[in-house]
């Protein structure tokens, strides 16, 4: 399998020229001095982590998995030394806060580094993810003596963190949990109850692990309404910020035995009146606790592009490589492989000397491989850069200082980030089987990566909230309850855009017109229909979610397609299944300058176009699909199914 590289060309092309980041980061004081150069510099250097680092990991990750023993949890081998060298360099804290040691970076930057984490070994990634969430809740919503106590260590790595949600009985459904806080008197209190699904919930990678955990104070209302959140360390902390007071009242039962992400551990972890803090003000814990979530749900979405990053690297190679069948009627071209194998060769036997003089060509001059791998491309660069998009309005909420542009990028964060999760790591999951696909028998067997891939993208479409989850929040309270009022702020950007852009996108407005035309009629048929029929909300949730998906894809390809013309004329010469890492086209210079191809462009062009030609049609029958309503799903008896 084809080693991971980040994909930087990719990133610094979309920070630097789709979004022009280096604007937006000098009109807020607390990212004015985040200029281009300091972007590339930082991108690079987490790129070698991931490459050098992390992923040489994953495979003997996968293979020897978590150990567990008398209730400690042992990560595989070489896992402890790489989060050491994570941690010395500063990448834990990296977008914590300046006061307490955190480097203060916003989420545009960290949200491509989450990708690189997860492209290049998704199990070490989430000993992070949850650790920079829980340190962004405590930041939001901890006292300044929880901030002074923990934040410091957390930042620093010497301490982890994790997310105590799930119980045995209660999964989505918070608002049942059985998780008791009973005061002590000194201002902590005594926590009681079990927690499952608990990812980074032990391990061997820190001194002390910071969990954040949902309860029940003794006089609290029924529901959701009665939720509080405390911070309850692994290891005792005395008020010098230092360990001393040995070990808190709380153990890992067991871990989970999984399909994928052997190398994280998911843990049943029991409280036993364990001491703890709490987080915020009383009974407002799960509001408070959806900063994390919402955190960690964005941040999946990128498990999923990473994942699909990685799938599409070892396609993209292989189908240059891999000799198979007759190039009948394909390009003359076979993007640059030689007859004999050799991946970007030059000069080499094209395809259509291959067809004449009777030898097998690569399989990339076939019309279905290439289906399969501008799939992939169109999909991630599309979700990568959605999750930026996600991101810039996560930093306006964060640093902007007009508090009227802070709120309406709060509105508009709480329509995408169901969206973002649910679509990006189905198209996620879609991708790394495509490259299984593109393998063919290869994709199968262990030793090539891709199996594992598949087995590890799955989860994500399951854990922060399944998908069908995010579909049911997108359709319910961030359409019907607010009466469409989130989209409106999404469909005023879109204008916005639109009519600033030039006449080179004039094709792909019109080809985008129809799939907006099917997400206004969809929406307006759900906000009808769901007063008289609320089966409705539910029944048309999931085709609602990846219609919104679809339309948030193209408009990143307007984006991105308009920022490949103003950089120059395309030609047709480039590849239309250039690879996106540093070899195919180019990177940042180091001071933020362009230096990405023409080729780089042309192949951005011609991806483009096959996503509004091949892709995006399919709002059609998702509108279809929303409008045949809940008759059919709700008509069999439940002794039926």
């Amino acid at each position: 399998m084809a080693a991971y590289q980040a994909p930087l060309t990719d990133m610094n092309f979309l920070l630097r020229e789709v979004f022009q980041a280096e604007r937006l980061f000098a009109g807020m004081p607390g990212t004015a001095e985040v200029n281009g150069e300091l972007m590339a510099a930082v991108l690079t250097e987490a790129g070698k982590i991931a490459g050098d680092v992390l992923a040489p990991l994953n495979r003997p990750g996968d293979e020897a998995a978590c150990g567990f023993k008398d209730g400690k949890v042992t990560t595989p081998a070489g896992f402890r030394e790489a989060f050491a060298v994570f941690a010395e360099g500063g990448w834990q804290g990296l977008s914590g806060e300046p006061e307490f040691g955190g480097q203060g970076m916003p989420k545009m930057l960290s949200t491509l580094i989450e990708e690189m984490l997860f492209g290049a070994n998704s199990s070490f990634a989430l000993y992070s993810i949850l650790t920079t969430g829980a340190a962004l809740t405590l930041s939001r919503h901890g006292g300044a003596e929880l901030q002074r106590v923990y934040l410091p260590k957390m930042y620093s790595g010497k301490w982890s963190g994790s997310m105590c949600l799930t119980e045995p009985h209660a999964g989505t459904d918070l608002g049942i949990i059985r998780t008791r806080a009973e005061p002590r008197g000194d201002g902590s209190y005594s926590v009681t109850g079990t927690k499952i699904f608990i990812t980074s919930g032990e391990h061997d990678l820190t001194e002390n692990i910071i969990h954040l955990v949902l309860a029940k104070l003794p006089d609290a209302p029924a529901g959701a309404q009665g939720i509080s959140l405390f911070l309850v360390p692994k290891m005792l902390v005395g008020a010098d910020g230092e360990l001393g007071g040995g070990r808190n009242h709380l153990v890992c039962g067991s871990i989970e035995h999984k399909m994928g992400i052997r190398g994280s551990a998911t843990c049943v972890l029991n409280f036993d009146g364990a001491q703890g803090f709490l987080v915020g003000e009383a009974n407002q814990g799960l509001a408070n606790m959806f900063t994390m979530m919402n955190y960690e749900r964005l941040s999946v979405g990128q498990q999923g592009n990473g994942l699909a990053e990685s799938s599409y690297q070892a396609a993209a190679a292989y189908a240059k490589e891999r000799l198979q069948g007759r190039a009948l009627g394909a390009p003359s071209d076979a993007g640059g492989a030689s007859a004999s194998g050799g991946a970007g060769a030059s000069g080499g036997v094209g395809a259509a000397d291959a067809a004449v003089d009777g030898a097998a060509a690569p399989i990339i001059v076939h019309p279905d491989v290439r289906r399969m791998l501008l799939t992939m491309r169109a999909n991630i660069m599309a979700g990568r850069a959605l999750s930026i998009y996600a991101a810039s309005q996560l930093d306006i909420m964060h640093f902007h200082p007009d508090a009227a542009a802070r709120q309406r990028a709060e509105g508009l964060i709480g329509l995408l980030v169901p969206v973002q999760k649910a679509y990006c790591t189905d198209r996620g999951f879609e991708a790394c089987v495509l490259g299984q696909q593109v393998l063919g028998g290869h994709g199968y067997i262990r030793e090539w990566g891709l199996e594992q891939n598949v087995r590890d993208a799955r989860i994500a479409q399951i854990y922060e909230g399944t998908n069908g989850v995010q579909a049911l929040d997108l359709a319910g309270r961030k359409t019907v309850r607010c009466n469409g009022a989130l989209l409106e702020l999404l469909i005023e950007d879109w204008d916005a855009f639109v009519e600033a852009a030039g006449p080179s996108l004039a094709v792909y407005e019109k080809a985008w017109h129809p799939a907006r035309a099917h997400l206004q009629q969809a929406t307006e048929w759900l906000l009808r229909e769901a007063t008289p029929r609320p089966t409705e909300i539910g029944a048309a949730s999931y085709p609602y979610m990846e219609l919104m998906g679809l339309n948030l894809y193209a408009f990143m390809w307007l984006r991105i397609l308009q920022a490949a013309h103003a950089g120059g004329s395309t030609g047709t010469s480039g590849s239309a299944d250039a690879n996106s890492s540093d070899s195919a086209g180019g990177s940042a210079g180091a001071d933020g300058s362009d230096s990405v191809s023409a080729d780089y462009r042309d192949a951005l062009a011609k991806t483009g176009a096959f996503f509004f030609a091949r892709l995006l049609p399919r709002t059609a029958t998702l509108l279809q699909e929303i409008e045949a309503g809940s008759a059919t799903l709700m008509a069999p008896h439940a002794s039926q199914f």
